[in-house]
């Protein structure tokens, strides 16, 4: 145990560093941004009053998601260390490895179903560009073993090569490429959408919305989807946060990130919306949304192949980006409580991530379950781990662990996420972060647990 804690801690002192402020921004937007925004999002909104969700999810994200991921960023530079041990460390506590524990978990059952979602959009995004889109279908490519299987390896090897290089010549570097260009293709996108025939009516069911639909079910959606699309309450950002120094107050980089999140999430379903009502598809298709609707909108146009590949080709990065956050964070915790190399690491993790994710890959065909109501299957249980237990309850910790004595106490969060320069955490703020925010968690959480469909 003492070699191990001792390489652990050789590790620490060796933290790799991003290389600017640019790179921290792209990677934790990258981590924040991706199939949570353009691929659970729209059809969350479509399945919950559209505008109305829209509103719900933007005041969860402001009063809910911002201080959270603050008190996420601030653990993560502070600790200098992966989510594994810096509540331990920071407290001084033994009792706080818990909750890194917690983090370990949950990142390793958001990759279970992560990974073979953007195996799917690979494989989208392959057959469009090689023209063989005719016969696509979300049911038939989820009940294919080979198809799953096939493209989720092609994930996790092209993810994991990656990370094998040095956090700025790999990851940081990558994602820079993969961010920009994922902007730029949103933008063309969403304009062509503008000229469709139903943009106007899609656009208005989007953004405009009808308060008799907003329940206390859809708020519990509204804010498990502000914490899954932010990454927060799992690690996602302390990570980040580990790799960064002390030039800018955490309050405004949250913010951008927060911007440049929910930018994309907004602009995915102006992508979306216009053309499900310019082709009369359904907008409470659920998950299929992106893949049947999207699929048969491109069919339908001219030019389609070649917009349909585009349009993957967005949610590739959008997926990858996030993919890669994730198995980065995994990395991280792997090596610091075992002492491997960057490399190693990846091998361990790579074959990991793999034999995990079998289970959602299969899940359709050879290994059946169905954890909850009729139709559910591994995904809806590695969803419901992260979604509605991880995130929400880490978060609720996070809160907890920045605001007590019993933890690391409001002046010590306060003094690392006021350090540097930009936007500050302002006293009048205090009941906002120490109240506020466990208070309205908890009560959601609860309430998002007596109303689950179970059954």
């Amino acid at each position: 145990m003492k070699n191990i804690r001792g390489k652990v801690l050789e590790t620490m002192e060796k933290r790799e560093q991003l290389g600017s402020r640019l790179g921290f921004i792209m990677l934790s937007a990258g981590c924040a941004i991706g199939c949570g925004n353009v691929w659970k999002f729209p059809w969350m909104c479509g399945q919950n009053g559209g505008g109305s969700f829209m509103l719900v999810y933007v005041i969860c994200l402001l009063i809910l998601g911002l201080p959270a991921m603050v008190m996420e960023l601030s653990v993560g530079r502070a600790a200098q260390t992966s989510p594994l041990y810096m509540y331990e460390k920071l407290s001084g506590k033994r009792k706080w490895k818990i909750p890194g524990i917690v983090c370990l978990i949950g990142n390793i059952a958001l990759i279970a179903f992560y990974s073979v979602v953007a195996g799917w959009i690979i494989y989208y995004f392959v057959k469009f560009l090689t023209g063989q889109n005719a016969d696509l279908g979300f049911e038939k490519m989820i009940t294919t073993p080979s198809i799953n299987v096939g493209y989720l390896l092609i994930t996790v090897v092209i993810t994991f090569v990656i990370l094998s290089f040095r956090l700025q010549g790999g990851l940081e570097r990558i994602t820079k490429y993969m961010m920009s260009a994922l902007l730029v293709l949103m933008l063309v996108l969403a304009i062509h959408s503008f000229t469709l025939s139903g943009a106007k009516d899609g656009l208005a069911f989007y953004l405009i919305p009808d308060f008799s639909k907003i329940s206390g079910t859809m708020i519990v959606k509204a804010m498990n989807q502000a914490f899954f699309t932010l990454s927060v309450g799992m690690g996602g950002m302390a990570i980040f946060g580990s790799y960064i120094g002390k030039e800018r107050s955490l309050l405004g980089e949250s913010v951008n990130i927060i911007v440049l999140d929910t930018f994309v999430a907004v602009v995915a379903g102006m992508i979306m919306f216009p053309a499900c009502d310019t082709y009369n598809l359904e907008v409470t298709a659920g998950p299929s949304l992106l893949f049947d609707t999207m699929a048969s909108v491109f069919n339908h146009m001219q030019g389609g192949r070649w917009w349909g590949a585009l349009f993957f080709l967005f949610m590739v990065f959008a997926a990858m980006s996030t993919v890669l956050g994730v198995c980065e964070n995994l990395l991280a915790m792997i090596r610091e409580l075992t002492g491997w190399s960057r490399p190693v690491g990846c091998i361990a993790c790579g074959i990991g991530t793999f034999l995990v994710a079998l289970t959602t890959a299969l899940g359709y065909s050879l290994i059946r379950f169905q954890p909850f109501a009729k139709g559910t299957a591994w995904l809806d249980l590695w969803d419901f781990i992260v979604s509605n237990n991880a995130m929400p309850l880490g978060s609720l910790i996070l809160a907890l662990f920045c605001c007590t004595r019993r933890g690391w106490g409001w002046n010590n969060f306060l003094q690392e996420a006021n350090a540097g320069k930009g936007l500050k955490i302002k006293a009048w703020m205090k009941p906002l972060f120490c109240y506020f925010v466990p208070v309205v968690i908890l009560f959601i959480y609860i309430y998002g647990m007596f109303t689950f469909p179970w059954h």
